[in-house]
């Protein structure tokens, strides 16, 4: 089996638009939720969610790349462009090899509801347009990032709610260990316009805690009252050991452990056990014992249910251990579909300047987070080894074991 090492990573997301600003926010415990009173107007319960700022691609991309491109997939470039970069992988290189990708995402509303618009209102189809097939699909990002950059390996989606971005690495570094790949971009991406979390406010998900946008995410916090939602895109290049070893590639960490199960049962409410066996299959894979992980990323969203969930499946495995453990959804709100992947980024980023990010908003625990070790400011420490927890809708759990390279 090969060993499966990170070399790239990039990002862009309400707290920063590189990975220089976003570790920045991330010691300094600072939040990029925002109240949108134009969420308000359109009838949203709750006007909070993730700013995150229309990167501008003109100059950058020809017209016709700029026209499939959704915007989500315009962030997954940027994010994709910064994680090669950092890899040391140039379009010359690319084009010599076989390099996949694995992406995750699991809507395109805006392109739907413009599309159909345009069609209810000129009653002809052929005025939508050629891009706009190309924007509606989930797999909008892998097919358009593998055009862009002449991709010629594995090339598909993710689509599992808020695990997606969680589950694309861990299938990457499937395929990579089993040798049926040497390189794939990876990651996730989340739409944030207004038209893509309307469903999930009729739910009564969110936090209304309109009066102070930046305390409304808390996860683990007694008083809690919804998500929030946020986006962006995150990626990360994996690749194996012999490969990024004969690129002379700068190696930041192993992939050592990738655990997944599925709730089976209510299609919207968490479970204990579900999550649970997540974990303890990545801690399986990973060989290690509790007290060998130096922090716990949690998917924690700042849900009632959700967040006790998930205190409980964490405090059977490392309730003893003491670990420290922080949600960084705290300060990006919830990225959904971004945040398997983003929540990888972050923590590579506290383990290379080795400090855990705040879960900031947390005052109160109640009965479950009392049992979990919860880093309430930043705090120094090196980390060697984290583990990532995601869990989305449908009961889909996955869960990811990174390694610090030495």
């Amino acid at each position: 089996m090969n060993r499966v090492v990170i070399t790239g990573l990039g990002i862009y997301s309400c707290i920063g638009k590189s990975l220089s600003e976003v570790s920045k926010s991330l010691y300094e415990g600072r939040s990029g939720i925002v109240l949108d009173l134009a969420r308000k107007e359109m009838g949203y319960r709750s006007a909070l969610t993730g700013f995150v700022e229309r990167p501008v691609l003109k100059g950058v991309l020809d017209r016709r790349a700029r026209v499939m491109l959704p915007e989500q997939g315009e962030y997954a470039y940027v994010a994709t462009v910064e994680a090669l970069a950092q890899a040391g992988i140039d379009q010359d290189y690319i084009n010599k090899n076989e390099i996949g990708i694995i992406y995750g995402n699991d809507s395109s509303a805006q392109p739907v509801i413009e599309a159909i618009d345009i069609i209810r209102a000129k009653k002809d189809t052929m005025m939508v347009g050629s891009g706009s097939v190309f924007q509606v699909l989930n797999s909008t990002i892998n097919m358009n990032l593998a055009t862009i950059f002449s991709l010629k390996g594995i090339n598909f989606g993710v689509s599992a709610a808020c695990a997606s971005g969680s589950h694309s690495i861990g299938l990457a570094s499937m395929f990579i260990r089993n040798g049926m790949q040497d390189c794939i971009i990876c990651g996730g991406a989340q739409e944030t316009n207004i038209y893509s979390m309307g469903n999930f406010d009729a739910l009564g998900a969110f936090s209304v805690r309109e009066d102070n946008p930046t305390a409304a995410s808390r996860p683990f916090d007694r008083d809690r009252d919804g998500l929030v939602p946020s986006g962006g895109a995150a990626t990360v290049i994996l690749e194996s050991y012999e490969s990024a070893t004969r690129r002379g590639a700068k190696i930041l960490g192993e992939v050592i452990g990738y655990g997944f199960s599925s709730n089976g049962e209510h299609i919207s409410n968490p479970s204990v056990q579900g999550p649970a066996r997540s974990l303890k299959l990545a801690m399986k894979n990973s060989g290690l014992k509790a007290i060998e992980i130096d922090y716990v990323n949690a998917h924690a969203t700042s849900t009632p249910a959700g967040d006790s969930s998930e205190a409980q499946a964490i405090a059977e495995v490392f309730e003893e251990a003491n670990t420290p453990v922080s949600s960084t959804k705290s300060m990006t709100g919830h990225e959904c579909w971004m945040a398997g992947a983003s929540e990888i980024v972050y923590s590579m980023l506290m383990m290379e300047q080795s400090f855990i990010a705040p879960n900031i908003n947390f005052e109160n625990p109640d009965e479950h987070s009392a049992r979990l070790n919860i880093i309430t400011k930043a705090m120094n420490k090196n980390i060697d080894v984290f583990l990532s927890n995601s869990f989305g809708f449908g009961g889909t759990n996955s869960t990811l074991i990174v390694r610090k390279w030495k």
